[in-house]
């Protein structure tokens, strides 16, 4: 198996790709650990800080020693310098916020599973064209699963996962499997800025596995 559709199945099999950031690198690991320790075996670290690229190497570090069945990757990639750079530091997958042509074509080279941010058909086509298979919906609180319902019959190969708004209710989660995505991306909603402010990873656990168990039931009754 390749190291794309590994990640890709990782992804789909868990149906949630929990992201998030903090500047304190102490904080990213624990965080890491505790939606580990709920049964998450893949994660979005997001490069969106100064602090972004060192907490990203400590994570690998304790990632390989304590989680190895862990695939960590690296969100909010907007340039090929930034994509090599986190490539070299190790990352299994990448996301962007949009479709940059530069990544997708470095990513494929190296067997690196990445999602571009589509917006519209047409950057879903070029994403498409350029040889990708996973499709990040961003902003989801915008598009809504009614876009996808209307969109996915041109797209039959295609996996989608929408990113932003996406609530921990099975009502926001239900209606975006209906409509047909392999996993839905949660970043705040689930791992908030007050958890994160209090160091509260007990709870970032338990609500990580009550959503986890909301979308296997969710995925059950399809």
């Amino acid at each position: 198996m390749s190291k794309i559709q590994e990640v890709t199945e990782a992804i789909k099999s868990q149906g949630i790709l929990p992201l998030y950031f903090n500047a304190d690198k102490n904080v990213s690991i624990e965080i890491a650990k505790a939606v580990y320790q709920a049964g998450i075996r893949a994660i979005e670290y997001t490069n969106r800080g100064e602090a972004a690229f060192e907490n990203f190497k400590s994570l690998k570090k304790i990632r390989d020693a304590e989680m190895p069945d862990l695939l960590l990757g690296i969100g909010t990639i907007k340039s090929l310098e930034s994509s090599i750079a986190y490539y070299e530091a190790g990352a299994d997958f990448m996301v962007s916020p949009g479709f940059v042509l530069d990544v997708a074509q470095m990513a494929l080279n190296n067997d690196i599973m990445y999602a571009p941010g589509c917006m519209t058909p047409s950057e879903i086509i070029a994403a498409e064209n350029a040889g990708l298979g996973f499709i990040k919906l961003f902003p989801g609180n915008i598009l809504g699963p009614e876009f996808l319902s209307s969109i996915k019959e041109i797209f039959p190969k295609l996996l989608f996962m929408p990113t932003g708004g996406v609530d921990t209710t099975r009502e926001s989660i239900e209606g975006w499997f209906k409509a047909g995505v392999c996993a839905v991306g949660m970043g705040s909603k689930l791992i908030s800025k007050k958890l994160m402010e209090t160091k509260d990873y007990s709870t970032i656990e338990h609500e990580t596995r009550n959503v986890l168990a909301l979308i296997q039931s969710i995925k059950g009754g399809k």
